[in-house]
C-alpha cells in the first residue's frame, strides 16, 4: 500500500491511503458477513480510509439510513479497531422522514443540524471523534457563515478532525472556505466528487442540479486544485459502477463522441500492461500530476482484489500522456 497526507493542520492532518474504500452498501444490500470480510481483507492490505454516510443506504429499505455506519461501529468493535482507520462520514443529506430522499426532504446544514448529525455518527460508529466530515450536498436555505461556523465549533470542540465538501458548485466551496479563513476558523480541505477517465456531459440537468451536474470533478473544480495544493480530491465512482467491465451500465451523460476514444486508449494501455481496464483507471488516477484518492466499492473480497492491485501499477510517462490526451 501507499499512502498520502491529508489536511494541513498538523494536529488533524492525517495519513491515508491512497486507495479509499466505500462504504455504502454494507449492512444493507451487501450483508454483514460479506461486509465484514471486504473489511478486512482491505485493512490486511494496509487500506486506512474508509467513507460512509449517515443516509447510507436509505433507498435500499425506504428509510432514513444509518446501516452503513451502524455496520462499521460494530465490525471496528469486534475486531478492536481504532484511530489507526480514518473513517470518513458526511451529512446534509440524510432524509427527515422515511419514504422521501435528499431531493425533496434533506436534513440540510444548520449548525443544529450539523451538532446533531455529527453526534448520531459518532454513536453509530463507536467513536468520540469523527475523522472527516463532509458537507454532502447544498442546502441553500441556511446561511453559508451558518454552516461554516457550524463545522468549525465541532473541529474546535474535539469532537471532528478534518472537514470536507461533497457535490457544491465549485464557488460555493470557495466562498465558504474565503469565510473560514477570514474568521480564522478551520475549512473544506477535502473535497469528493464524482471523477473517472471517462468524462461526462455536465450540462445535463439532474433533480439537484438544474443548470448541470455540480458533482463530477469539471475543469473548474481541477483548476481550483491544481491552484490549492493543500486540499484533496476523492474521486467517487471512478469505474462507474461497473460500466467498464459491463458497457450496458454507462450513464446516458456519457454518451456523447469523446467516450470511445477515452475507452480505445484505456483498452490500449490495459493490453499494454497486462492489467484490467478497472486497474489502469486506478493507476492512472492515484499516480497523476494532480493526485486523486479514489473511493472504490466492493460487494466481494475479489472485486477489492482488484482494485488493491491498481495501488502498484506503474503506467509509463508515455502512457500517461495518451490517456490525458484522448479525446
Amino acid at each position: 500500500m501507499k499512502y498520502r497526507t491529508i489536511g494541513t493542520d498538523p494536529k488533524n492532518r492525517r495519513e491515508v491511503s491512497v486507495l479509499a474504500l466505500g462504504a455504502m452498501l454494507f449492512g444493507s444490500r451487501t450483508d454483514e458477513k460479506t461486509s465484514f470480510a471486504v473489511l478486512d481483507r482491505y485493512v490486511e492490505a494496509g487500506g486506512t480510509f474508509i467513507d460512509t454516510s449517515d443516509n447510507y443506504a436509505f433507498w435500499e429499505d425506504g428509510g432514513q439510513g444509518g446501516q452503513s455506519e451502524e455496520l462499521l461501529g460494530r465490525w471496528r468493535r469486534s475486531r478492536g479497531v481504532g484511530d489507526e482507520i480514518v473513517i470518513a462520514t458526511k451529512l446534509g443529506a440524510r432524509p427527515l422522514a422515511p419514504g422521501t430522499s435528499y431531493v425533496d426532504n434533506a436534513e440540510g446544514l444548520s449548525a443544529k443540524v450539523i451538532r446533531e448529525s455529527a453526534e448520531r455518527s459518532r454513536d453509530r460508529l463507536g467513536v468520540a471523534k469523527l475523522d472527516l466530515l463532509y458537507a454532502h450536498i447544498e442546502d441553500h436555505k441556511v446561511p453559508l457563515r451558518e454552516t461554516v461556523e457550524g463545522f468549525a465549533e465541532l473541529v474546535g470542540e474535539g469532537t471532528v478532525g478534518l472537514l470536507g465538501v461533497s457535490n457544491h458548485a465549485v464557488w460555493r466551496v470557495e466562498r465558504a472556505r474565503a469565510l473560514a479563513a477570514a474568521a480564522g476558523l478551520p475549512g473544506y480541505e477535502v473535497l469528493q466528487y464524482a471523477h473517472s477517465h471517462l468524462r461526462p456531459r455536465l450540462d445535463v440537468p439532474e433533480d439537484l442540479f438544474p443548470d448541470g451536474s455540480l458533482g463530477h470533478a469539471g475543469p473548474d473544480l481541477l483548476s481550483y486544485l491544481r491552484e490549492e495544493p493543500g486540499l484533496t480530491l476523492v474521486a467517487y465512482s471512478p469505474l462507474l459502477k461497473g460500466a467498464y467491465t459491463h458497457p450496458g451500465r454507462l450513464p446516458a451523460d456519457f454518451d456523447h463522441p469523446g467516450t470511445p476514444a477515452r475507452l480505445k486508449t484505456l483498452r490500449e494501455v490495459a493490453q499494454e500492461t497486462g492489467a484490467t481496464v478497472n486497474q489502469v483507471v486506478l493507476a492512472w488516477q492515484i499516480g497523476a500530476e494532480l493526485p486523486v484518492v479514489p473511493l472504490v466499492g466492493a460487494s466481494s473480497v475479489a472485486q477489492l482484489e482488484e482494485s488493491l492491485a491498481a495501488v502498484d501499477l506503474e503506467l509509463t510517462p508515455q502512457q500517461r500522456a495518451r490517456l490525458d490526451a484522448a479525446h
